[in-house]
């Protein structure tokens, strides 16, 4: 009967009132039911928080490290090398000739002609070219014409005077009238040798049209050509010619400060050229400048150098070698060195990676090394390619040795540098 009743109701959708059984349950567990969801959800969010915190603090440390690694300096370092010293230093010279001179035009004219070229060996007077000097011609004719009327005006005064002379002695002129002839005569005696002085003067120039060589040598530079305007002096205007002696040459050398104790006059020297191989040619130094150059902080030798068949140029490139102590010298090569304000640098690393600038006194420089007279040792570990901004008391990371790096690892990259690399490649 009961469940022909449920059967009808639910057809009829007649809701069916809750029975004895639902009325029964417990109120306390329908009230736990939402606190429990909102407990749940609370543990939920506190994971979550967790979880993010961790994983910033992971990330935080994962990017210290990572910039810690790339604040690294590393650096290539090497060991100075000892060489062998000898009783002798190479330096560079440049030969020049005796005497050598530029030839410029004491007059001002027109190139009409010259006779030697570059490579002629003139004598002292011969003559080199001559000009045409129009200008002056006039004006030394002028002149002679003027010392001409200076001369003609000094005869009649000349005789004036002597007339009034006898005049005054019979009392017929004024003793002031004998004084104007007098001051007359001798003002024309003035003009005249001052005539004859321009005269003089334009005559001596009038033969500078001739050049002329001034002493024995080789013609090394023509540099004008028929035609040309030439000036007068060696101001604005260029040189006509080049002249050198060069059967004795002249060698100048700048001695490091270094090994300027060591030379002294009259000692023998040692020339050769690269061009000229296995040839020598011995000079001996015969001038010593008598103080140290303040910005080069060397010494200037002169060494005369017989060259009586003329296989040396002046102007060449040669090296001379002079005489220095023997003693063995330290040498590194020249990209180690620091230029600072208060001299040459160089860059070395302790035990403990701390870089340190020794200065150093440079003995001698090959080009791509540098002997080092003092300043380090040879147990010293030198930094290569410094970088301009390193200082002293800096921290920096030696690179991995030649044998680390046939092992696999590039030059200049140790196992802390690769690692620093791929950890910044994986962040």
């Amino acid at each position: 009967m009961t469940d022909m009743t449920e059967k009808t109701h639910a057809s009829l959708r007649i809701p069916v009132q809750d029975t004895g059984e639902e009325q029964a349950r417990p109120r306390r567990q329908r009230e736990w039911r939402p606190a429990g969801f909102a407990i749940l959800a609370v543990m939920l969010l506190a994971a979550g928080a967790l979880r993010t915190v961790a994983a910033n603090i992971i990330q935080n440390r994962s990017v210290a490290l990572t910039t810690q690694q790339n604040a690294k300096q590393y650096v290539d370092v090497v060991l100075p090398k000892q060489t062998e010293g000898s009783n002798t230093t190479l330096l560079p010279g440049t030969l020049r000739g005796f005497v050598e001179s530029p030839i410029y035009a004491r007059a001002t004219g027109y190139l009409l002609h010259w006779y030697v070229d570059i490579g002629a060996h003139v004598r002292q007077g011969q003559l080199l070219a001559e000009l045409d000097t129009p200008e002056i011609d006039q004006e030394l004719a002028q002149a002679v014409a003027q010392r001409d009327q200076m001369q003609a005006s000094l005869g009649l005064a000349k005789t004036s005077y002597e007339r009034w002379q006898q005049l005054r002695q019979r009392d017929a002129v004024s003793q002031q009238e004998l004084d104007e002839r007098r001051s007359t005569y001798n003002q024309d005696v003035a003009n005249l040798a001052a005539a004859e002085a321009n005269v003089a003067r334009l005559r001596q120039l009038e033969s500078f049209k001739r050049i002329v060589a001034p002493f024995t040598g080789v013609i090394t530079q023509r540099n004008v050509d028929v035609g040309d305007l030439i000036d007068a002096g060696s101001g604005a205007s260029r040189a006509l010619f080049a002249l050198a002696q060069a059967d004795t040459l002249r060698v100048y050398v700048q001695i490091p400060q270094a090994y300027a104790q060591n030379v002294s006059m009259g000692e023998d020297v040692i020339v050769t050229q690269a061009e000229l191989p296995g040839q020598q040619f011995h000079g001996k130094i015969t001038h010593v400048s008598g103080a140290i150059d303040v910005s080069t902080r060397s010494l200037e030798i002169e060494v005369t150098l017989p060259n009586p068949d003329g296989r040396l140029r002046p102007g060449a490139y040669v090296q001379v070698a002079v005489p220095s102590p023997a003693q063995a010298q330290l040498t590194v090569p020249g990209n180690a060195l620091l230029f600072r304000a208060e001299g040459p640098r160089l860059a070395v690393v302790d035990n403990h990676g701390v870089v340190h600038l020794r200065p150093v006194t440079i003995a001698q420089d090959l080009g791509l090394s540098l002997e080092i007279a003092s300043g380090i040792q040879p147990t010293d570990r030198i930094i290569i390619n410094p970088s301009d901004s390193i200082e002293d008391g800096d921290h920096v990371v030696v690179a991995q040795t030649n044998a680390q790096t046939r092992e696999g690892g590039r030059p200049g990259q140790g196992p802390e540098r690769q690692q620093a690399l791929k950890d910044k490649g994986a962040s």
